[in-house]
């Protein structure tokens, strides 16, 4: 997986202090992870960077939208993406990537790619069931909604003196 350098950030040559960086996220982006989900993607990753003497305070903010398709009735639609994710970078004897939030890299690294987390926070930022916008609030016409309303069970209200007999004799007790 062949990825750009644009995203791996030499923080060797930074001075202390704050940094911003922005980053405009595209559809060719997930592809370089294999990521075929989203038919596009828009979305804008600001990062503010803080190195400090012993660790790095790195918080993203992605802001944009990504086009996919509704799980119910297979329409696209522009899914909002509004998200932050905050990241610390210690420095330790070895890498290690099990905290979600922390990284520790070696000392005398002298740059991090960013691309990972970035890809991490938009995914994780679409639900796991999509719905479309226009089925919750009843604006959406499309002719699977109404064949799945044909197909959706009718309810058999069953006339009183249909009801089991079992029953009548509870009744009864009251």
């Amino acid at each position: 997986m062949e990825r750009s350098s644009e995203f791996k950030l030499p923080f060797v040559g930074l001075k202390e202090g704050v940094h911003h960086f922005d980053y405009e996220i595209e559809n060719t982006f997930f592809k370089a992870y294999d990521f075929n989900d989203f038919f596009s993607a828009k979305v804008k990753v600001v990062l503010t960077f803080e190195k400090k003497a012993t660790l790095l305070n790195l918080n993203f903010k992605a802001l944009g939208s990504v086009e996919v398709s509704c799980d119910v009735t297979d329409e696209h639609f522009d899914f909002p993406i509004d998200t932050r994710f905050d990241w610390i970078v210690k420095f330790g004897d070895d890498y290690n990537n099990d905290n979600d939030e922390i990284l520790i890299i070696p000392h005398g690294s002298y740059e991090i790619d960013v691309a990972q987390p970035i890809y991490e926070m938009i995914v994780l930022a679409i639900p796991a069931k999509i719905v479309h916008p226009g089925i919750e609030d009843g604006t959406l016409d499309s002719d699977i909604l109404i064949k799945l309303e044909e197909l959706q069970p009718k309810e058999r209200l069953l006339p009183e003196e249909e009801s089991d007999p079992r029953w009548n004799k509870l009744k009864d007790l009251l």
